[in-house]
């Protein structure tokens, strides 16, 4: 008897777990089927052209409404059924889409709309700044394509791939490896750019010389000499990233200006690493830069960084102050007027009598006359 109410209990049991779990596949199901419709979809779209925006799988004669960014539909549309229709679509275009099944505003679909256009052939450049090491490649679109791109890179040299590796700082760069030294073969490097409205390719062909290219010399200094007012010693080391300065060696090109001058002066040096300028202005500042470059193939690098110095000048001597002396006082005559110099004016007493000398007569004879 207990065995078989053992039997019965574990039978329900089982009964139960197995509603349980048919419970739960069943709410799990929904679940993923209502994500699979909330979780945005990317859609791409190229500008300027008419786009439509299927709301789910709903059938042509449902009732939706649409939102942009969680505000309504301002741009210019139409709808015809689930479909919201977008005319002449650009970058103001972009947004989160969501679509509501009416009457009772349930979310159907969510869409990310990305308007751009279709990649163009990419610009190729190479160079090798560490001959004969190897050499890199960059490249870039001319023309924003405002959607994510994608490039794909290929490297052929004497009908076979090279090995491609991809640039940890820059993105559109990669390195290849010289697979041998002094190749009259040429190499091509074929990029494809790629996004989710198309793809376009440039083909970059070149010979192994025409794109050495060394980088510009470092630590560039220039020092006054001490006691000559028209020299400046300038050194410099050649670039970090030359491996190989023994078997393949620079040869730079110095040039230097007053700053108060436009023109350049310039001098070619073989394989020195310093110069000494002989023709500088006295106490004129100086700007100085070097360029490097392989001695048989290539072209030259840029300009090294810009220094400044002016040649030596002597201080001039100081001007001592001569020590005040008490000189005795010496008495002076004053010089005698000119002709022509203004006269002193005369005491008052002496023109009084003057004046009584000229009227005396006149008083007299008018003394005769009262007599």
């Amino acid at each position: 008897m207990l065995m078989t109410l053992l039997c019965v209990c574990l039978q329900m049991a089982n009964l139960v777990t197995s509603l349980c779990c048919v419970v739960f596949a069943a709410v799990v199901v929904a679940y993923a089927q209502r994500r699979s419709q909330l979780v945005a979809r990317n859609q791409y779209e190229r500008m300027g052209s008419d786009v439509t925006m299927q709301c789910g799988s709903l059938d042509n004669d449902a009732s939706v409404s649409w939102k942009v960014n969680g505000t309504d539909v301002k741009a210019q549309h139409h709808l015809e059924g689930p479909r919201l229709i977008l005319t002449q679509v650009n970058l103001g275009h972009n947004g989160l889409y969501s679509c509501f099944q009416n009457p009772h505003g349930e979310r159907r679909d969510t869409i990310f709309l990305h308007i751009g256009i279709p990649p163009k052939e990419p610009s190729i450049t190479c160079r090798s700044n560490t001959y004969p090491k190897g050499f890199y490649c960059s490249w870039h679109q001319q023309h924003p394509t405002y959607i994510p791109t994608i490039f794909e890179v290929d490297v052929q040299h004497n009908q076979r791939s090279l090995e491609v590796q991809k640039d940890s700082v820059h993105k559109n760069r990669c390195h290849v490896r010289f697979p041998e030294v002094f190749s009259s073969f040429p190499y091509k490097v074929n990029v494809t750019a790629v996004n989710a409205l198309g793809n376009a390719s440039m083909t970059f062909s070149f010979e192994e010389s025409s794109i050495v290219k060394p980088d510009p010399p470092e630590r560039v200094t220039a020092t006054p000499i001490r006691f000559n007012s028209r020299r400046l010693e300038v050194s410099w080391q050649s670039p970090a990233t030359w491996p190989d300065i023994d078997n393949f060696p620079l040869k730079y090109f110095l040039r230097y200006r007053p700053l108060i001058r436009e023109q350049w002066q310039h001098v070619e040096l073989s394989d020195s690493t310093s110069h000494t300028i002989t023709d500088a202005y006295n106490g004129k500042e100086y700007i100085i830069q070097v360029a490097a470059k392989d001695t048989e193939i290539g072209t030259w690098s840029d300009w090294s960084v810009a220094v400044h110095a002016t040649p030596w000048f002597e201080d001039p001597m100081p001007i001592t102050s001569t020590t005040e002396v008490d000189f005795p006082t010496e008495t002076k005559t004053s010089p005698i007027p000119s002709s022509n110099a203004p006269q002193k004016a005369e005491p008052p007493v002496g023109r009084a009598a003057r004046v009584l000398t000229f009227f005396s007569p006149l008083l007299l004879g008018m003394m005769l006359l009262l007599m």
